[in-house]
């Protein structure tokens, strides 16, 4: 069809397809998915296969696939579950390279193993590539091939840029066939990937030259590592990916035993990928479909931050609100742009951004929103910009704003938006011509803010600088997995040891059992001491009251061990009290099933698990990104100090963080859990107190 081949041209743009189970009966998935043929103007060879007719809907028909004139490459499995079996037994014999099904593979009474597996195992022994089952087909709009059973609009065009893939059936049909403002090239209901994976299609997207933007409704991932090459192909090809992630569920079933594990769920690994690779998260339908439209429109963001204008200033108001709930950066517009408006305003409105721009009206009201829009556009700190007005009755448009829009992008180049703040109509002809215009429609104030954080933020994942990572030591590394891959969990002593190596600030202890080997290390170390438990099967020492601190002598260090020995056993750990004037931290480590370890930095101490103020990243990360990671927790402001409190050292617990994330890399396949907890940070450094490290 004159395009680049790729691997999936069989299932995705076949030079021949066959519909098994083709038919005209109304309502029926083999009529439908005969019309969908059509209507998209597939402009391969296509063939029903149906016994009970000659042709169907104008389209020769066979009654078998054996019948056929040729072999097909795609062959479409319009049946039941009771015949599914089958039909793709006759499509494997009949040498077909692909094949959609769209049944659920579930039969009452079914025997071992049951369908489902069945059909896999074929699948897999045919190397048949395979679109479902339990899906809704797929629409390749740039090609003309809509293999879907099921109705949809007509319009879809061939000039879309936009691929939307979907693990679930409702999830691509609840936006293709009603939201006429995004164009698609590619959308696919990938249903239960017997076959074919979400990163394969993405892969498919990402070679085809016009797509601009990929959004996914995911439910998992099933071939992790290959999502992350797609990930990293995305970001090589400056395609931004957006996705809708559901099912939040606990790492597993097993009770952790650090406050890492404890704290950690399955989404946050989740969140980790999507954020070392720039992928834009969205929490519903309505702000993926706007987030798709904001990145399918084709003017470049700028740097800065968002400009609006409005007609109310109630609403201006709401707009404010809600961009500081999301995070959403207002441009902070310069003095020029503020003497600018204040020559274009009527008297009483001030010149600020948002602004409300709607005075006395009249009939130079509309000239007054343009240059005033114009003028916020072409601010060196606006990097989009909107108009956020209400829809007129019926849901209607005014032209007026259109001009608006127009005058701004002329002034400035960067993209500009029409709001309303609330829903509209995604099929209101005016909005989707000039959405298709480069001048986008959109409906609601959430769904928009969540739009343009997802904008700003990968352009800004673009700027990000990646900093250079030292490599750990190979024979460190070498050393500690031998010891490690014994597994177990390890003593404090232990712990502390293969952090300190790895270059990580750990409070120097000494291991003893007896009280002559106590006083010895106190002498050593010197006072004021503090003194802990490190008996055998001991994990959290304030459960058991196994840590007396503030030791200021030898009488009072005999008196602390004789106590600890006597009531939990001889083994302790001696280590210089550390001063715990500053904030308390953690670093931490857990194991997620589907994309291994995984760091967990934030704020600490004995009420980690209540506060859970912390973030994660996979390993490893550079001191940077630890800073950055710092900035999106809520209590990032006791960094910087407050009241009397000073400030404290930042870059030291980052640098900290970074050497952690590298272990953590590099044998993190022997790791289980590790919590290190508190982490100090003072003003001039960190020192971290204890640390519990447990082996896979």
């Amino acid at each position: 069809m004159g395009r680049n081949t790729h691997y999936m041209d069989p299932l995705l743009r076949p030079e021949s397809i066959a519909v098994m189970g083709a038919s005209e009966r109304p309502g029926s998935v083999g009529r439908q998915t005969m019309e969908n043929l059509l209507t998209g103007g597939y402009e391969g060879r296509l063939f029903a296969i149906n016994p009970g007719y000659d042709s169907i809907l104008g389209v020769p028909a066979f009654p078998n696939l054996a019948a056929l004139p040729e072999t097909v490459e795609h062959v479409v499995l319009t049946l039941g579950d009771a015949n599914i079996e089958a039909a793709l037994d006759d499509a494997i014999a009949h040498g077909a390279k692909a094949a959609t099904m769209m049944s659920s593979l579930a039969l009452e009474n079914d025997h071992e193993p049951p369908l489902r597996e069945r059909i896999a195992a074929k699948i897999a022994a045919s190397g048949l590539i395979v679109c479902g089952a339990n899906g809704m087909g797929f629409y390749n709009c740039a090609d003309g091939v809509w293999v879907c059973g099921f109705d949809t609009r007509e319009n879809h065009v061939r000039g879309g840029n936009v691929t939307l893939i979907s693990h679930s059936g409702s999830g691509m049909a609840g936006i293709i066939d009603c939201e006429e403002r995004i164009d698609f090239n590619l959308a696919v209901s990938t249903g239960q990937e017997l076959s074919v994976t979400m990163d394969q299609y993405m892969d498919f997207a990402l070679e085809q030259p016009e797509t601009r933007v990929i959004g996914l409704f995911m439910e998992t991932a099933r071939n992790p590592e290959g999502l992350i090459a797609a990930f990293e192909k995305a970001n090589e090809k400056s395609i931004p990916v957006v996705v809708l992630k559901v099912g939040r569920t606990e790492l597993s079933a097993r009770l952790a035993v650090s406050h890492s594990g404890a704290i950690a769920g399955r989404d946050d690994a989740y969140q980790a990928l999507f954020d070392r690779h720039g992928v834009q998260r969205v929490q519903d339908m309505d702000e993926l479909a706007t987030a798709l439209i904001l990145f399918a429109q084709p003017h470049p963001v700028a740097a800065g931050g968002l400009v609006t204008i409005h007609d109310s200033g109630g609403e201006r108001q709401l707009l404010i609100d809600l961009a500081g709930d999301m995070k959403v950066p207002l441009a902070e517009i310069s003095p020029t742009t503020r003497t600018n408006l204040e020559e274009l305003l009527d008297p009483g409105l001030p010149a600020v951004n948002p602004l409300d721009a709607w005075g006395a009206g009249g009939p130079g009201a509309d000239a007054i929103m343009e240059n005033c829009l114009a003028a916020l556009m072409a601010d060196p700190n606006a990097a989009v910009g909107a108009v956020v007005h209400d829809r007129a009755p019926l849901s209607g448009l005014c032209e007026e704003y259109f001009d608006y829009m127009r005058r701004g992008h002329e002034a400035s180049g960067k993209p500009v938006f029409l709001v309303a703040n609330r829903q509209g109509s995604g099929t209101d002809f005016a909005a989707v011509t000039i959405t298709r215009e480069g001048f986008p429609v959109l409906d609601g104030l959430r769904p928009f803010l969540a739009g343009v954080r997802c904008l700003l933020d990968y352009r800004d994942l673009r700027q990000r600088p990646e900093g250079l990572l030292p490599r750990p030591d190979n024979d460190t590394v070498i050393h500690w997995r031998k010891s490690l891959e014994k597994g177990g969990t390890l003593d404090e002593y232990t712990s502390s040891r293969l952090l300190a190596d790895f270059g990580f600030p750990m409070n120097p202890a000494r291991l003893e059992d007896s009280e002559s080997a106590v006083v010895e290390a106190a002498s050593d170390l010197g006072y004021p001491l503090a003194i802990k438990t490190a008996q055998p099967g001991i994990l959290h020492k304030t459960d058991c009251d196994g840590i007396r601190l503030g030791i200021q002598n030898e009488v009072q260090l005999k008196a602390a061990y004789h106590e600890l020995s006597v009531r939990l056993g001889s083994r302790v750990v001696v280590a210089p009290m550390v001063d715990t004037s500053g904030v308390e931290m953690v670093l931490g480590l857990v194991r997620d099933e589907q994309f291994g370890p995984l760091v967990m930095l934030g704020f600490g101490g004995i009420n980690v698990e209540t506060i859970r103020d912390v973030a994660y990243a996979l390993p490893p990360f550079s001191r940077m990104e630890a800073g950055r990671l710092l900035g999106s927790l809520q209590l990032r402001p006791l960094l910087d100090g407050l009241r009397d409190r000073p400030a404290v050292d930042i870059d030291a617990f980052c640098v900290a963080a970074e050497r952690f994330s590298i272990m953590a890399d590099a044998l993190g396949d022997v790791f289980e859990e590790i919590d290190i907890n508190p982490v100090i940070v003072h003003p001039a450094g960190c020192i971290a107190v204890d640390a519990l490290v447990v082996c896979r």
